[in-house]
């Protein structure tokens, strides 16, 4: 559908911030996994093309989140420019502090990840396989008659090795330290063993939202909640002020988990 008359271009406001940063539609659906027809589509005004709904808004905040939009504000003025269309349809009544519709939209992206994920992990494990191969692995230093009995006999299964770099590149001295945490904060830290996308909400706001690399770890700290979803959640460990949590799903299983100071401790693997 065209835009109306007399209205805002939303779409050209769009297309214009991205001109504005130098970047093209490729990079900014490499960055929210939305289709290029999708993004073609929100910077023509065209929504016969869209999803509708929830859909159609989580696309319209992503957008603007890449071109340096404020994503609140993008998607009041796509809804003023299309009031009675799909667009409007399933709009919340009120504000939640868990952004449902970005939650929604933060699944179907993670289920996307996951599926790119499934088919490129036998590629990551034969190139991690013989990336390791040549360097030695830290261990614990044995004795002659120790090393000869605890030596395995075939080579350790792609899927270990694909580990190691998790567990090599893992700095504990990034873990917080549970005596030191004043009661009144929750501290999280998310550590993926393998690549697994993540997406973080601490008291309300968006702070990370991406593919995190096996290794690769990040603290929040909130003094009400913090909402996770993951893409991979047996790919990801998790410690909550300083202790660690339970694993948060199965392998591939999209998971969206709200902690607060009330519950957190529900996570916990000792409570």
């Amino acid at each position: 559908m065209a835009a109306q008359r007399g209205s805002v271009d939303f779409g050209g406001t769009l297309r214009a911030a991205r001109e504005r940063r130098g970047l093209s539609l490729r990079q900014i659906a490499n960055a929210t996994k939305i289709s290029i027809q999708t993004l073609e589509a929100l910077e023509k005004n065209d929504i016969a093309r869209l999803p509708g709904g929830i859909f159609s808004r989580a696309f319209v905040r992503s957008y603007a989140l890449e071109v340096g939009l404020d994503p609140e504000t993008a998607i009041q003025e796509f809804m003023g420019q299309f009031p009675h269309d799909s667009v409007t349809a399933g709009h919340p009544a009120s504000l939640q502090i868990e952004d449902n519709e970005a939650v929604e939209s933060d699944r179907k992206m993670a289920s996307t990840v996951v599926r790119l994920i499934a088919i490129s992990v036998p590629i990551a494990a034969v190139v991690v396989y013989f990336g390791t191969a040549g360097r030695p692995i830290p261990q614990t230093i044995q004795t002659p008659a120790e090393t000869a009995a605890t030596r395995p006999s075939a080579p350790p299964p792609a899927a270990e090795l694909a580990a190691v770099p998790a567990a090599v590149n893992a700095a504990p001295d990034d873990r917080p330290v549970a005596a030191a945490i004043p009661a009144d904060r929750l501290i999280v830290q998310v550590l993926a063993t393998r690549r697994a996308w993540v997406s973080a909400a601490v008291d309300g706001r968006r702070v990370v939202q991406k593919e995190f690399q096996p290794g690769e770890a990040q603290t929040f700290e909130a003094t009400r909640d913090i909402v996770l979803t993951t893409g991979d959640s047996g790919g990801i460990a998790l410690t909550v002020n300083g202790m660690p949590a339970k694993p948060l799903g199965a392998n591939g299983q999209v998971v969206t988990t709200r902690l607060n100071l009330q519950n957190f401790k529900e996570y916990l693997l000792t409570p």
